[in-house]
């Protein structure tokens, strides 16, 4: 798994004025989470972007190095962003050890373009994008790639279907359906079934128009 340094400062001031006041002098807040516990820190605003960007969303352990010398190891939890300003506002992270094992989840990644697709014209449905697991840190994959060139017309990839490093525990349902590849939908069946229903209503009307008009007639006079 991969590892990135990173350094840090920890604050003994919070509240929303507070974390203002550190994004417009540069510095982003943060949360250290630990078995219950928090420490607030701060981090530089530039490198934590770089940090973010460098991941792209895959799992990573970050050395977090503060001012005193202390050094912490940590997985990067979350982090929100501004919607409008796309600024960065806020950080999570859970710190860890190499000796105790942690439960996480993992993005599943796809690879290639199934079968059912490019000649069948098929289409791939996504239905879990991410899955938990639990092992030690070091072991911890940044993302779990899965081959679907095979996938044909009504195949599916389960989680089951998984094959992870030994030491490595899936805890997401094994029954559950990472993708699959379902027929296109086609518009003729409800298109003849309208036509079906419309002949079938003609007669009936022209029924009703034929009982009009001969309860319209004039009665015929006797000679």
């Amino acid at each position: 798994m991969e590892r990135i340094s990173i350094n840090a400062e920890k604050r003994e001031t919070s509240g929303k004025g507070h974390a203002r006041s550190l994004r417009r002098s540069g510095m982003v807040p943060a949360v250290l989470y630990r078995e219950g516990r928090s420490q607030s820190i701060k981090l530089v605003k530039k490198d934590l972007a770089k940090l973010i960007n460098a991941v792209g969303g895959e799992q990573v352990m970050v050395d977090l190095n503060f001012a005193d010398g202390e050094k912490k190891l940590a997985l990067l939890k979350d982090y929100q962003v501004d919607p409008v300003r796309r600024e960065l506002l806020h950080t999570d992270f859970f710190e860890v050890s190499l000796t105790e094992k942690v439960r996480i989840t993992v993005h599943v990644a796809t690879i290639g373009e199934p079968i059912g697709v490019k000649r069948d014209a098929g289409i791939l449905q996504h239905t879990l994008r991410e899955i938990e697991i639990e092992c030690l840190p070091d072991m911890i994959p940044g993302k779990i790639e899965v081959d679907i060139a095979k996938l044909e017309l009504g195949q599916a990839v389960h989680v089951r279907d998984l094959r992870l490093a030994e030491g490595i525990k899936i805890l997401t349902d094994g029954g559950d359906v990472i993708v699959t590849v379902v027929a296109p939908v086609t518009e003729a069946a409800p298109a003849a079934e309208g036509a079906e229903t419309a002949a079938a209503a003609e007669p009936e009307v022209v029924a009703k128009k034929g009982k009009k008009e001969e309860e319209g007639a004039p009665a015929k006079k006797e000679k």
